[in-house]
């Protein structure tokens, strides 16, 4: 695969749009690992999470009603928990 393109060639932004609402992992640059559900997400990956739970060296740190991440501290988003 070039360029990290999946095998089915499908397009991030359409995968990002099909899971909005859906629970996710969003694993950020510092290790921080932020787990909630997906809200919006816009072209430059800026996030917003609700019922958003932050895990740090995989111990629960803190619970937020809503939280929003800078896109360029994203490293992955995951679908499902």
């Amino acid at each position: 695969m070039e360029n990290g393109a999946t095998s089915d060639g499908k397009d991030p932004s359409g995968f990002l749009s099909e899971i909005l609402g859906a629970s996710v992992t969003v694993k950020l640059n510092s290790g921080v690992v932020y787990k909630g559900e997906l809200q919006s997400v816009d072209g430059y990956m800026n996030i917003a999470l609700e019922k958003a739970q932050e895990y740090v060296n995989g111990k629960l740190r803190r619970s937020y009603g809503d939280a929003f991440v800078r896109g360029n501290n994203v490293m992955y988003i995951c679908a499902g928990n």
